[in-house]
């Protein structure tokens, strides 16, 4: 796969969420100043992206929106799927099984993990949960890079650093928590209290 920073990766993944719902109100084409607008980004920026994929559109037809829609998903999915791990099956972990299922098809939730008692052993939303003691063996026996972290925070590192030791090189932080892992994983935290604060302070400003 060619190296791309995480804001390009970002833009195809909206470009691909805006064309496809393009596509549902049975739209066939699109210009880029018109994806750029809906994107807040520029035209310029959306031709860049869309060439580093592969895709040239036309100058008086614009781009096919299925076909765009297709080369994006060819560079950014793996197209056996790839196969995710959830950690913490508290309300946000259970909240989160049902959304990849109905929106990401490529990015399974293929095993979850709790140390509850009353959800290991389950299967919730299609998806078993383990108990933590089996981590390391299901990670590697599912070949898992990938996973959701939904954790307390006092537990984060240390969970992080299993997932690590598994093999896991990429983490999807939700625990407001951060973490201090090697350069060699990808972290990508989405602290909701934090983001909530600054959506307030702006919100303040505004008035």
């Amino acid at each position: 796969m060619n190296t791309m920073s995480g804001r390009t990766i970002e833009r195809l993944s909206i470009y691909r969420r805006l064309l496809r719902e393009m596509a549902e109100y049975g739209t066939t084409k699109v210009y880029s100043h018109d994806l750029a607008e809906k994107a807040g980004v520029t035209a310029a920026q959306v031709r860049r992206n869309l060439m580093d994929v592969g895709c040239s559109g036309n100058t008086k037809k614009g781009y096919d929106i299925e076909e765009l829609i297709e080369a994006i998903g060819e560079f950014l999915d793996n197209p056996e799927g790839e196969p995710v791990a959830l950690i913490g099956l508290g309300n946000l972990g259970r909240a989160l099984l049902p959304f990849f299922v109905a929106h990401h098809p490529k990015l399974k939730i293929v095993a979850a993990f709790d140390n509850n008692p009353s959800k290991t052993g389950r299967v919730i939303h299609g998806c078993r949960c383990y108990p933590f003691e089996k981590l390391r063996e299901i990670i590697i026996r599912e070949g898992i890079r990938v996973a959701i972290l939904t954790v307390p925070a006092p537990v984060a590192q240390q969970v992080a650093e299993e997932l690590v030791a598994a093999g896991v090189t990429g983490i999807l932080n939700f625990a407001p928590a951060m973490l201090r892992l090697p350069e060699t994983v990808s972290i990508e935290s989405m602290d909701m209290a934090i983001a909530l604060e600054k959506i307030a302070f702006l919100a303040r400003q505004k008035n």
